[in-house]
């Protein structure tokens, strides 16, 4: 009996034992976060942003005709050359020269009547002042010839009017320059407004790009920048700002921006792309910086998690801040950080406050 209160103890011991080692074992398996942490630093005080556009001249002319037919003269090709005055296009003009000849042929008509009436009246006159034709008579002839008059008044214009949109049949070059590209060509058939060639007439060479919200307001006039090309290898330009929309472009969502380039040359050409360089260092204080993704957000606010090293092992703690402007360094913070502490960088969404992690070296 002894014996067998004795093998019971023991064996109680032994499944004592075997708890405790597997508690130690799953203790020594406890699985750490790893994280990856950034110091908080200060701004370096330099803002570099480069963004895409595209070159133009100054001036870019859409020449069409005001009038619709047939083409039956083009005298125009990419890249020629022209002068102001120049005939570069011109239409059958079947329907106005039809109509032109309808109104002379209506001013003809008009100008009989008037006549005609002229004649009547001058004869009422006449034997109304003897006496022999009643005030009525009279005044019916007057009526008659100033309707007369006016109807060939109206002829007449109607004739200048039609005169002219015969002229609408033509296109002549408004300014000197250089045919950047033909939308039409000779036999089709076209209608007012309808674009046929694009002139550049422009004496300067200026540069379209469109700007994200987030930088637009560092944006000014007379801002200068520095623009390379591609297509030109070791080579950059100065720029100037000239123009900067108040509204966002709704099918780019950006804002236009305008640069006149100050030194181009006849290197850079119409269509070409363009890198634009702008310098914001100057716009920027002096401050705390972190990188955006060190950033996270709840219904609390905005915070970091600090990783504090003290710990065996270390854990992360939440730490409320206030954040300014978006940088291309990440985000000044305004107040809740101090230089040197240590931020998570990576898996905000997945740590928690007070939670035990493994630095990630």
């Amino acid at each position: 009996m002894k014996k067998l209160k004795h093998i019971s103890r023991l064996s109680l011991a032994a499944i004592i034992a075997l708890n405790m080692a597997c508690k130690e074992e799953k203790t020594e398996e406890k699985l750490l976060r790893p994280v990856v942490f950034q110091e908080v630093s200060l701004n370096s005080g330099e803002e570099i942003r480069t963004f895409s556009g595209t070159a133009q001249t100054d001036k870019i002319i859409n020449l069409s005709f005001r009038n619709s037919g047939i083409i039956t003269v083009f005298n125009i090709r990419t890249g020629q050359v022209v002068r102001k005055g120049q005939l570069l296009a011109q239409l059958d003009n079947v329907q106005s020269r039809l109509a032109y000849e309808q109104s002379i042929a209506q001013m003809n008509s008009a100008e009989s009547q008037m006549k005609t009436a002229k004649l009547n009246y001058d004869r009422i006159r006449s034997l109304y002042e003897k006496g022999s034709a009643s005030l009525s008579d009279f005044e019916n002839a007057k009526n008659s010839y100033q309707n007369a008059v006016s109807g060939f008044e109206s002829a007449q214009r109607s004739v200048d009017i039609q005169k002219e949109q015969i002229n609408f049949g033509y296109i002549y070059a408004p300014e000197n320059g250089v045919i950047a590209s033909t939308e039409a060509e000779i036999e089709e058939n076209v209608n007012p407004g309808q674009v046929v060639a694009v002139l550049n007439a422009g004496n300067k060479m200026t540069i379209s790009l469109g700007l994200p919200e987030s930088v637009i307001n560092q944006v000014q006039e007379n801002m200068m920048v520095e623009i390379a090309f591609p297509a030109i290898q070791n080579k950059t330009f100065k720029g100037e700002v000239t123009e900067v929309a108040p509204a966002v472009n709704p099918k780019t969502a950006t804002y236009p921006v305008k640069i006149d380039i100050s030194d181009a040359t006849e290197a850079i050409r119409s269509g070409m792309a363009a890198n634009v360089t702008f310098n914001f260092s100057h716009l920027i204080t002096e401050g705390l910086i972190i990188p955006a993704k060190a950033v996270g957000e709840d219904s609390n606010g905005r915070y970091v998690l600090l990783v504090d090293e003290s710990s065996n092992p270390p854990r992360v703690k939440r730490q409320d801040i206030k954040i300014g402007r978006l940088t291309t360094a990440g985000f000044e913070v305004v107040s809740g950080l101090s230089q040197g502490q240590k931020i998570a960088t990576a898996g905000l969404q997945t740590l928690l406050d007070g939670q035990e992690v493994k630095i990630q070296q």
